[in-house]
């Protein structure tokens, strides 16, 4: 009898979870009922299933509605209905119309009319939606006449007074009003809950007709989905012949080229994995992306190949990846296995000003109507809930950002505000909005609307309305097109190698930067800033720890830092074992024959599937089970037992004691979940070494490549500084040298115009296309004459001092640009300037402070370029010790002076603390500690210089200082102000730093997670 159910995909409209609007209806005796979101079919698959467990036929629909104005409801008869409703819902989303009042023909789909929306004529499949309080216009001849096109249209939005209060503030949340300024068409009648089966019949006793219609239109929808079969693009030829085929020519090439003619144990692994990926029907998923990827080589682009698929040799010898399973004994069945239930993907990255591009060839390629993103669900956060939720009840804006920036328990104690905090939290993790998920593409066999409506986001590629955990569910093996701005980097530099220095660098070719000396020297120091992925301090810090100068190491390395790894003790373990191999044993023979490449310590998902192989005696695929019940994908606490209860077992028939079983299995339980796959780790590592290869041999132009691609761990201000530490000469913007981007020439590098905080990008782009066409600048007067430009820009180059060729000083540049600009009318551009030179004025020369400059910099750019923040200093003091000597410290207290980069807020069992990121006098970076009690009596205070004094921990090649003071040191008054100006002082506080918050449990303490370095019994 419930035609018309809304769950809280019904975005800002609906209030009930899809899962306890089903669970609502088992209990008032539904035994059919319809999934009718507003403009959405987000929610029907999981509905479906929902409805099967507890026996309910599912009908599934859409609530067709123009804003607040419901239209129809439109009800499937088969699978051919949805795709009806699908393009219509689809055309209007693309077009941004209205929908029509009425709807169109449909040949397999119910339309239900609203009474206020019934038009004067009705189809065959279509009737006249009723509710119990609208039986009394029955008396009315009209509508007396029509009753036999009528249906019950109980419509279902809430459960309680609270959901209703929750609906309505959901309603003004979406029309961006007070509450109180909601009209009754604005929301939903009170009447729209769920009654239990019987009372809502016994409504409608007197109308059997009613009741009858009703339940043959139930009885005639019959939506089936098959969810086990695959919907994705079978075939990359005609048929599955003709992929695997294709697919064993390409792989033996492939390996001839990557192993040679007569390598068996690389022939043993294609012919196996061919195998599998036959059975499994996923040749022409391969051949898929192999297409795409030989597109970008195509193109000259770098692409890079990661996550689970790296594990594959077919994808090895397909260049899909990079990664030798062979060499890292990296398991097939980590990326597919007979026993998998959901499709595996290949996670592929490029470079954010090439994604778009393959994005489109994609999309072109296999048909704008069966390619689409995969949607995802933006949710209510905290800090939207209760900025957006206050609004509601009518809060000031200062009041707004209080509730929005702290926590509960510091907001006011007022009734208002605590009604705020109630549907506050009710509204937690409830969808607000649709968005595009970051890279899953979905490529059908069929048209997409089969499945589902599309929507068009500003960003030009269209996205289904669900997510890509509903994808696999019901068939789709999506494809990860990503961006990032390490290949940028790497990208971007190999460009300015070959324009700066005319040599050709392959970086494609892995052999050249893995393993590579000078780079291993680097990477065992931590020199790695503007490298991807090991760049950030704490990365700097592990690899210092170990000494990692190898590319092994350096895959383990990436996979340590990992929470989950970290978290379980098993980080610790690891830099303990690898510096002192000779102190523990392996307390399991199955762990050194295994896992001796990391000293018995599980740091790789994969060594799940090794442990269970080995010392449990599972298949590996059985394994890759055991890996994935505890990973958080699909987990469920019945899945979980059952998979223990198995491991178990197993262990106990091969005859492997309790004690001992129960250690490894505490083990993979702590971590499994957070750790990388060891393929992931490996690509990680490589794209690690091609930067730093780059780095070290081509730093200026690297470190170019990195300020341009404004990605990575630091501000621009870190990489400016470090191409300085490389050797380069930085200037300021110049109109005569710069570009948008920064560029370089030589050792020198010049800032690009993007940099200055108020200079419109279009006039950035004009500077640089009207000295293409026409040539250098000869003058101030002359760049005035040629670009577009308001005084505030002029002002802007001027202080930046981007006319300096012209010899003259910035007071008397300012003096010429207003002169000119005075009176000015942009339409006598090029003619009055021509006829009219301005008037050669003598003005008396100034004397400037040398550090004028630097305050002129640190306002338009966030930093000092002609001189370091050390010299804007008040004191001569530049501290006792540098950083490249702090080793020979251990255990000593030192003070130092530095410049803060960065600093990581760990919530520690203590109370939180910090770690802290600086550079000395000498450029050189060192790190801190500061724990709360420190942090209570001396706390950061912005970016700057600190005179710092702590005790020097030197932990295995790593030194930290422990803070037990700090004050931050005082610049020189800013010379451009005179001396009773307070904008003195005032520049200075522009000085940035980076800020990390991190948002978790204290990770335990040594003694806690208890990693045993003996061997146990056996």
């Amino acid at each position: 009898m419930y035609l018309n159910c809304h769950s809280f995909h019904s975005l800002r409209y609906g209030t009930i979870p899809l899962n306890e609007l089903v669970e609502q209806a088992a209990q008032f005796g539904v035994t059919a009922m319809a999934l009718t979101d507003i403009n959405t079919v987000t929610g029907i698959y999981e509905f479906i299933k929902a409805c099967e467990v507890l026996n309910i036929k599912p009908l599934v629909g859409i609530d067709f509605r123009n804003g607040s104005k419901q239209l129809y409801v439109g009800l499937a008869k088969n699978s051919e209905g949805i795709s009806e409703m699908n393009r219509l819902l689809t055309k209007h989303n693309f077009e941004e119309r209205m929908l029509p009042i009425q709807a169109p023909d449909f040949e397999n789909t119910f339309i239900i009319y609203p009474f206020e929306n019934v038009p004067d004529k009705l189809q065959e499949n279509e009737f006249i939606g009723i509710t119990a309080e609208q039986l009394s216009r029955l008396y009315n001849p009209a509508w007396k006449n029509r009753i036999d096109k009528m249906v019950v249209l109980q419509s279902v939005t809430y459960r309680t007074k609270e959901e209703l209060n929750l609906h309505k503030i959901l309603r003004a949340i979406d029309l961006n009003i007070i509450g109180t300024k909601l009209t009754e068409g604005d929301h939903c009648k009170i009447s729209e809950v769920m009654l239990p089966q019987e009372n809502l019949i016994a409504k409608f006793n007197d109308y059997p007709v009613i009741i009858e219609n009703t339940e043959k239109l139930i009885a005639q929808c019959d939506f089936q989905y098959d969810f086990g079969t695959p919907k994705n693009k079978k075939h990359y030829t005609a048929n599955k012949q003709g992929d695997i085929e294709l697919l064993t020519k390409l792989a033996y090439e492939g390996m001839v080229r990557r192993y040679g003619a007569d390598n068996k144990e690389a022939l043993e692994r294609v012919e196996k994995e061919l195998r599998v990926i036959d059975e499994l029907e996923f040749s022409g998923y391969f051949l898929i992306t192999w297409d795409i990827v030989q597109y970008s080589i195509s193109q000259v682009f770098l692409h890079i190949g990661r996550g689970s698929g790296a594990n594959s040799i077919i994808a090895y010898c397909l260049d899909i990846t990079d990664i030798c399973p062979l060499e890292l004994d990296l398991y097939f069945e980590r990326f597919l296995n007979l026993n998998r239930k959901t499709p595996p993907d290949f996670d592929i990255d490029w470079s954010w000003r090439e994604r778009d591009i393959i994005l489109q060839y994609i999309f072109t390629k296999y048909g704008a109507d069966h390619v689409a993103f995969c949607g995802t669900n933006v949710e209510f956060k905290y800090r939207s809930i209760f900025r957006e939720v206050g609004k509601v009840f009518g809060l000031p804006k200062e009041e707004l950002d209080e509730l929005a920036k702290n926590p509960m328990k510091q907001h006011q104690k007022n009734e208002v505000v605590k009604m705020v905090q109630y549907y506050g939290m009710m509204l937690e993790k409830y969808p607000n909005q649709r968005s595009m998920h970051s890279c899953g593409i979905i490529i059908s066999e069929k048209p997409i609307t089969n499945y589902s409506a599309l929507e068009m986001p500003p960003k030009g590629f269209p996205i289904v309305q669900f997510d890509m955990h509903v994808a696999e569910e019901i068939g789709f093996d999506k494809f990860d097109i990503l961006s990032q701005r390490g290949i940028g980097h790497i990208d971007d530099a190999v460009k300015l190698i070959k324009k700066n220095r005319n040599i050709d660098v392959n970086i494609r070719d892995t052999t050249i930067s893995k393993d590579e000396v000078k780079c291993n020297e680097f990477l065992s120091r931590g020199k790695t800033i503007g490298c991807f992925y090991i760049e950030s301090p704490a990365m700097r810090g592990l690899l210092r720890r170990l000494n990692c100068d190898n590319y092994k190491v350096l895959v383990a390395a990436s996979s340590i830092i990992r929470p989950g790894v970290a978290q379980s003790g098993m980080m610790k373990e690891y830099i303990f074992r690898h510096n002192n191999p000779d102190r523990f044993e392996y307390f399991h023979d199955v762990f050194k024959e295994q896992l001796g490449e990391t000293y018995g310590i599980m740091v790789y998902q994969e060594d799940v599937i090794k442990i269970a192989l080995h010392y449990g005696g599972l298949p590996a695929a059985d394994g890759d089970i055991l890996r994935r019940a505890m990973s958080g994908k699909g987990r469920s606490k019945t899945a979980l037992q059952k998979v223990k209860d198995n491991f178990f077992a197993s262990c106990a028939e091969q005859g492997h004691p309790l004690e001992l079983s129960q250690e490894i299995y505490r083990q993979i339980e702590s971590f499994a979940g957070y750790s990388f796959c060891k393929a992931h780790s490996a690509s990680y590592a490589v794209e690690s070494y091609q930067s730093l290869y780059l780095k070290v041999h081509y730093p200026i132009e690297f470190m170019t490549a990195v300020i341009n691609n404004f990605g990575g761990f630091y501000r621009t201000e870190v990489y400016v500084h470090e191409a300085r530490m490389s050797g380069a000469k930085i200037h300021n913007p110049c109109v005569n040298k710069s570009d948008v981007q920064t560029n370089v020439s030589g050792t020198h590098i010049y800032l690009g115009f993007q940099h200055l905080k108020s200079l419109q990008s279009q006039t950035s782009e004009l500077i640089v296309s009207e000295r293409e066409e026409n040539g250098p600048y000869q003058s101030l007067e002359d760049f005035i004459n040629r670009v577009s430009i308001g005084i505030e820009g002029i002002q802007t180059l001027i202080f930046i001092n981007a006319f300096r060729f012209t010899g003259k000083q910035k007071n008397e540049l300012l003096i010429i640009a207003r002169l000119i600009l005075i009176n000015f009318k942009p339409e006598n551009r090029n003619l009055l300037l021509i006829q009219e030179p301005v008037k050669d004025y003598k003005l008396p020369v100034l004397e400037r402070s040398p550090f004028e400059d630097a305050f002129d910099e640190i306002e338009l750019l966030d930093f000092p370029v002609s001189v370091t923040p050390f010299n804007l200093l008040k004191t001569s003091f530049r501290g006792d010790v540098m950083a490249k000597d702090l080793t020979k410290h251990h255990k000593k207290t030192v003070r130092m002076l530095a410049y803060l980069i960065s600093r990581k807020h760990v919530p520690t069992k203590r109370g939180d603390m910090f770690f802290g990121t600086w550079i000395d006098k000498e450029g050189e970076f060192f790190d801190t500690a500061h724990f709360a009690d420190c942090l209570r009596d001396y706390p950061f205070q912005g970016g700057g210089c600190y005179l710092l004094q702590g005790k020097v921990e030197v932990d295995y090649h790593f030194p930290t200082i422990t803070i037990s003071k700090m004050a931050k040191m005082p610049f020189i008054a800013d010379p451009r102000y005179s001396a009773t100006d307070e904008r003195r002082f005032h520049t200075q506080q522009q000085i940035r730093e980076d800020v990390s918050m991190t948002h978790r449990e204290p990770y335990p303490q040594e003694q806690e997670y208890h990693m045993p370095r003996y061997k146990m019994a056996q």
